[in-house]
């Protein structure tokens, strides 16, 4: 018959293994919304009805003179900032543009990018950058776009580097936190919450922006 004392000091080891292997045993169960007070805007158009001309007079006040090329936007140091993919936001592949706004700009997007995150935060919703899909365009790069695009402009506020387009289609999901995943936000969702953060921080007067249907972005420029 087995002593009550080493039955006990084996039942004790037993348990402390077991508490032991529990708390080590990772949390990978995924993290869940729990969406609140996710309004939008009354209308795209109306909140956003900024046009070309008021865009290009903030533009030519606050930006630099278009350059020709890559080459010559890249040696502008001082007066435009070099971007990339960052904490606050994602940089697409840009095809018809390069990664450089002037200081101003580039303090707006990177505002617009926490605002964003803060916000999915506070109405419950899992991390989700933006995509910053267009950005400054020297006259080459506007030369190649209106080849395969008519209706671009040959004048456009982007050659000024003070203009940047978000997307409003697509967002970069934060998979998982600690090895946790994260539930997905639908896009109609997230497209309502940056439509908030857009809507304040032009009635803050830090922004212009146009609601862009066909190209898919909210079309932004710095005042």
């Amino acid at each position: 018959m087995m002593k009550p004392v080493v039955a006990l000091w084996g039942l004790t080891v037993c348990l402390a293994v077991g508490m032991l292997l529990g708390a080590c045993r990772k949390d990978t169960s995924m993290i869940m919304n729990n969406p609140h007070n996710v309004k939008g805007v009354i209308s795209y158009k109306r909140s956003f009805p900024d046009l070309n001309d008021t865009h290009m007079k903030a533009a030519k006040s606050l930006g630099i003179r278009p350059v020709k090329s890559r080459e010559e936007a890249a040696r502008r140091t001082g007066k435009l900032e070099q971007i990339a993919s960052c904490e606050t936001y994602h940089l697409d592949s840009l095809t018809h543009s390069v990664p450089y706004l002037v200081p101003k700009a580039n303090d707006l997007l990177q505002r617009i990018g926490q605002n964003f995150l803060d916000s999915l935060s506070a109405k419950g919703l899992n991390p989700n950058k933006i995509i910053v899909t267009s950005v400054l365009r020297t006259q080459d790069d506007v030369k190649r776009l209106r080849r395969v695009n008519l209706n671009a402009s040959a004048n456009s506020t982007h050659c000024y580097g003070t203009t940047f387009d978000v997307s409003w289609k697509r967002f970069k999901k934060i998979d998982e936190l600690d090895g946790r995943p994260y539930q997905d936000v639908s896009s109609d969702t997230l497209k309502l919450v940056l439509s908030e953060v857009l809507r304040d921080l032009r009635r803050d007067e830090q922004c212009y922006v146009k609601y862009e249907l066909k190209q898919g972005c909210f079309h932004i420029t710095a005042r």
